[in-house]
């Protein structure tokens, strides 16, 4: 697949199941054969991203569209990575 996608990861420091979706993401993206363009977020940088997610972090954004929230498998992040890539 060499279609990139974005990826958006609100996260904050310190959080166990941000952690453990990055790698999720990172899974997928190897496992998968994926081209992801992650963009980290971290919401205790911007009052705006906090007041709206507070501790629903990680929340996970595919192309544009919230996708995820709390967790992640590397199989359904592929999934919903795939169902943004145009079809060729």
């Amino acid at each position: 697949m060499s279609d990139r996608v974005e990826v958006t990861l609100y996260t904050r420091e310190g959080c166990h199941l941000c952690d453990k979706a990055k790698a999720a993401i990172g899974e997928a993206e190897s496992l998968y054969g994926l081209t992801i363009d992650l963009r980290e977020i971290d919401i205790d940088d911007d009052d705006e991203l906090y007041a709206r997610f507070t501790n629903d972090v990680p929340v996970i954004y595919v192309a544009g569209t919230e996708a995820f929230r709390h967790s992640v498998g590397p199989r359904e992040l592929a999934e919903a990575v795939r169902a943004k890539v145009p079809s060729s």
